[in-house]
C-alpha cells in the first residue's frame, strides 16, 4: 500500500440533523474541510433505499463541491446474534453503496449482546468471548471478495460491546481479508484504556488510510452533550500530540453527535474549534 502524504479532516453527518446538503457543504467549505462521512440511515443524505442513480447523483453534487466521502457510517453489527445472512447481506449492501460514492471504507460496529454496565466499565458479554469474536471475524471475512472487487473495506469501531482497542484487536487478529479499524477517542478512554495503549494495539489497522480516528469532546461523565474540542474532559490535546508524533496519516473525523444531543451547537460552530485543534497537530504534515 502506498503511504498517504497527509491527514484528512472530515466531519460526520451525525452532526447535521435536518440540515440541507447545500448548507452542510457550505459549512465545510467555510472551515476548509474537504471530506465528509455520510451516515447510512433512513432519511439521511445517504439513505439505504437510494437507487444507484440517486447515489451517483449525490456523488456528482459532492464532486461539484470539491468534497470527497471519507467513509460510509453504517449500523451493521458484525458481532450481533442476528442470523449471518442478515448481517452479511447488510454489510455487502453498504460496501456497494460506498463504492458508488467512491468512499474507501464502511464503518461497522461490534454490537454483541451484553449485560448492563456502568459508564466506565467494559460491558460483560452474554455469550462466551471466543464465540462472539469468531462470529464477528467470520462475517468480516465473508465479504472479503466483494470488498476486494469494489476497492472498499469494512472498518470496525471501538464501540458498544468492544469499547477498547484490546477488544477490537481480538477480532481483527482473526480476520484474513481487507479490514481496518476506527478509533473513537471516547470509548477506550472512558473504560480506562490509555490512549497510548489503544494506538499500540490498533495502529496497523488505522494508519495509512486503512482506518481512521474520531475526535469529540464533552464534560464526561457528567454530561455527554458535545462541546468545543478542548473544552471538555476528553484528552483531545494528548490525542492530537500522540497521533502527530506517531506520524499518523489518515482520516481524522469530527463525530459531532448533534443527532443524539440536540442541545449541541450546530456543526458550523463545532468546526471552528475542530479546525483549530487539527491545525495545531496536523498542519505541518498536511501542508
Amino acid at each position: 500500500m502506498t503511504r498517504p502524504n497527509e491527514t484528512t479532516l472530515s466531519a460526520s453527518t451525525l452532526g447535521t440533523p435536518g440540515e440541507p446538503l447545500d448548507t452542510v457543504l457550505g459549512w465545510l467549505d467555510d472551515a476548509g474541510v474537504r471530506a465528509i462521512e455520510l451516515r447510512l440511515s433512513a432519511g439521511e443524505f445517504a439513505d439505504p433505499a437510494m437507487t444507484r442513480r440517486e447515489r451517483l447523483e449525490l456523488r456528482a453534487r459532492l464532486d461539484a463541491a470539491g468534497v470527497v466521502v471519507s467513509g460510509i457510517a453504517s449500523y451493521v453489527r458484525v458481532a450481533s446474534d442476528a442470523n449471518d445472512e442478515m448481517v452479511t447481506g447488510a454489510l455487502a449492501h453498504a460496501l456497494q453503496f460506498a463504492a458508488d460514492l467512491r468512499a474507501p471504507v464502511v464503518r461497522v460496529f461490534p454490537g454483541a449482546p451484553t449485560r448492563p454496565a456502568a459508564y466506565d466499565r467494559v460491558p460483560e458479554l452474554i455469550e462466551p468471548e471466543a464465540v462472539v469474536d469468531e462470529r464477528a471475524a467470520r462475517r468480516l471475512d465473508s465479504v472479503s471478495a466483494i470488498a476486494s472487487d469494489l476497492g472498499v473495506h469494512p472498518v470496525l469501531e471501538t464501540h458498544d460491546s468492544h469499547p477498547r482497542g484490546e477488544d477490537i484487536r481480538r477480532i481483527l487478529d482473526q480476520v484474513h481479508g481487507p479490514v481496518g479499524a476506527v478509533w473513537d477517542l471516547m470509548h477506550p478512554w472512558r473504560v480506562g484504556e490509555p490512549i497510548e495503549r489503544t494506538w499500540e494495539l490498533l495502529a496497523p489497522w488505522i494508519d495509512d488510510d486503512r482506518g481512521g480516528v474520531q475526535v469529540k469532546d464533552a464534560n464526561l461523565p457528567a454530561d455527554a452533550t458535545p462541546i468545543a474540542i478542548g473544552a471538555g474532559t476528553l484528552p483531545t490535546e494528548d490525542f492530537g500530540r500522540l497521533l502527530g508524533s506517531a506520524g499518523f496519516r489518515g482520516t481524522v473525523c469530527l463525530e459531532w453527535e448533534r443527532t443524539w444531543h440536540p442541545r449541541a451547537v450546530r456543526l458550523d460552530e463545532a468546526l471552528v474549534s475542530t479546525r483549530a485543534w487539527y491545525d495545531r497537530h496536523f498542519a505541518a504534515v498536511a501542508a
